[in-house]
C-alpha cells in the first residue's frame, strides 16, 4: 500500500514539472490534426471508390 502512495506522490511531483501548452498552441495543434484527418479521409474515400469501380469492371468483364 505504501508503494501505491509513493507512486501517486511521485506522479504528482512530476506533473508539477510539466510545461503545459497554451490555448493558442492547443488550438493550432487541433487544427493541424483535424486537417490531416480530413485529407486522409478524402484520400481513403477516393481510393475506396477507385477500387470499387475497378472491381466492378473486373466482375463485369469476367461475367461476359
Amino acid at each position: 500500500m505504501a508503494k501505491a502512495f509513493d507512486f501517486l506522490k511521485e506522479s504528482r511531483e512530476e506533473l508539477r514539472k510539466v510545461t503545459w501548452p497554451g490555448r493558442s498552441e492547443v488550438l493550432n495543434s487541433t487544427m493541424v490534426v483535424l486537417g490531416a484527418v480530413i485529407v486522409i479521409s478524402l484520400f481513403l474515400f477516393g481510393l475506396d471508390h477507385l477500387f470499387e469501380n475497378a472491381f466492378d469492371i473486373i466482375i463485369k468483364a469476367a461475367g461476359s
